[in-house]
């Protein structure tokens, strides 16, 4: 067997391993099948591997010097199937990213720099551009603090995520089918690129309330096979091709909030509901409900004062605040999660897969 040097980590409401780029193939095929040996994918416990049996537990970030000006890391987000041997690299993952950032200042590719150090950020999936704000008091990563959200127990301290370019991350447009409502399979939609392509849809629409658990959602076979039917619809209508076998577009149910929120929100990943809400999702739906021309209208509430949005999810809310940087077409979008460092270590690979030529 073959070590590879890894660190587990909580980013947000996901968990997975963080590796260094240069720890891993530099040929993406085989770097995949080098992922999916090491967390146990095609197995529905992912028993033989790290993966932890669950999209959300079920995640790789890969992080390397950026060679951008201005950007001080890449950061590649890899989706491992659980039940099927398969990674899909077309989504980006704002939860993982959460645990970009203290990841790249504990291994040495970014200075620490006071009381809270910045880190620039560009997802290389999506070309997007995040910075991070990291506490670093005396010098040093801490993930001790007070912030809680909703999805985690405990406490730890907050790592402030601002979005500077969501729009259109994959295809370049927000609405990429041209217009901001469309109808699939009679269904009244919108189609929506902003941090994360994704298909909106109404719960009541569907025959749901709209405050269903995920696995009351999970276990209706014709609703999951609708939605499926949907997605592969819209995805093709976005200009994304046959996305039979990728992540993307995720379908999300809406419906108007209960409790004191903006929006309420099912997130699928996409064949299960999120157990909260995905953090590109949250940035596309404030994104959609600062635009109102898709069906968001006449469902959501009314941000506050601040551009706070709090998106009511399965585990409780998410707060996104947005604000029109002048000159600018859309809005920038932040947030604050939290994350943990959980195991500093290697995982084991065999030796077949010839880990001697990395990147």
């Amino acid at each position: 067997m073959q070590a590879i040097p890894c660190v587990l980590m909580r980013g947000g409401t996901s968990k997975g391993p963080v590796f260094l780029g240069s720890d891993l193939p530099w040929d993406p095929a085989r770097r995949d099948e080098m992922l999916l040996a090491l967390m146990g994918s095609g197995n529905e416990l992912e028993v033989d591997g790290i993966g932890g049996g669950y999209p959300q537990t079920s995640k790789v970030a890969i992080v390397s010097p950026s060679p951008e000006p201005g950007i001080d890391v890449d950061y590649l987000f890899v989706q491992v199937m659980v039940e099927q041997r398969r990674v899909d690299t077309s989504p980006n993952c704002g939860n993982m990213l959460s645990a970009v950032g203290p990841f790249a200042i504990e291994q040495g590719l970014v200075a620490a720099q006071g009381d809270v150090t910045r880190v620039t950020i560009r997802n290389v999936n999506t070309q997007s551009v995040i910075d991070a704000d990291i506490q670093t008091p005396g010098g040093r990563v801490t993930y001790v603090g007070e912030t809680h959200i909703d999805g985690v127990p405990g406490t730890a301290a907050p790592v402030l995520l601002e979005f500077r370019n969501a729009v259109g991350a994959k295809t370049g447009e927000l609405y990429p089918t041209g217009q901001p409502r469309d109808v699939i399979d009679g269904l009244e939609v919108t189609c929506l690129d902003a941090a994360m392509p994704m298909v909106l849809m109404r719960a009541t629409d569907l025959g749901k309330r709209g405050d269903e658990s995920p696995a009351e959602l999970d276990g209706d076979r014709e609703l999951m096979a609708r939605l499926e039917s949907i997605r592969q619809q819209a995805g093709a209508a976005m200009g994304l091709g046959d996305v039979a076998d990728k992540v993307i577009p995720k379908p999300v149910l809406i419906s108007a909030p209960q409790a004191g929120g903006i929006l309420q929100v099912r997130y699928f990943m996409p064949h299960r509901c999120h157990r909260a809400l995905a953090i590109t999702g949250a940035v596309g739906l404030a994104v959609a409900c600062a635009d109102s021309r898709g069906i968001t209208d006449g469902l959501a509430g009314v941000p506050g004062d601040s551009g706070l949005m709090e998106f009511e999810h399965p585990s409780g809310r998410l707060g996104v605040v947005s604000h029109w940087p002048a000159g600018q077409q859309w809005p920038r979008c932040s947030l604050v999660r939290t994350a943990r460092r959980l195991f500093s270590g290697s995982v084991f690979v065999p030796e077949t897969l010839e880990l001697d030529a990395v990147g």
